[in-house]
């Protein structure tokens, strides 16, 4: 892949995460949206946002993916005044279910009390 398409993938990926988290006054979305990978096609037109969550319920999740499509003009738009492309692509949401499940594992390692062992115990 080309340098700028991994330059208009980490803008694309940093500014849609900025509208996600500050500019959605969606209550029906969680603080903790994850904006994980962000590809865009050679002809600008299309780029697929994959989207992790650090909820369990599949529910919740096809929920936050109809939303954010459905507010797709408002963060095209948004979008197109923070970055210079030479078209603003059509954006697809999609959940990222790899990155979910490590932020859930990670969690639940975070709540598990183990006790630290001597290294010089043998």
């Amino acid at each position: 892949m080309s340098n700028r398409f991994e330059r208009a993938n980490s803008q694309l990926q940093k500014n849609i995460a900025l509208i996600i988290q500050n500019k959605m006054n969606d209550p029906r979305l969680s603080p903790f949206i994850y904006v994980s990978d962000v590809t865009v096609t050679p002809d600008f037109q299309y780029c697929k946002v994959k989207i992790a969550l650090d909820e369990d319920d599949e529910n919740k999740l096809k929920e936050t993916i109809k939303i954010l499509q459905k507010s797709e003009g408002f963060i095209k738009k948004e979008l197109a005044n923070m970055v210079n492309m030479p078209y603003m692509p059509k954006l697809q949401f999609v959940i990222d279910k790899g990155t979910s499940a490590s932020i859930r594992v990670n969690e639940i390692l975070k709540t598990l009390n183990i006790p630290k062992g001597d290294s010089d115990e043998e």
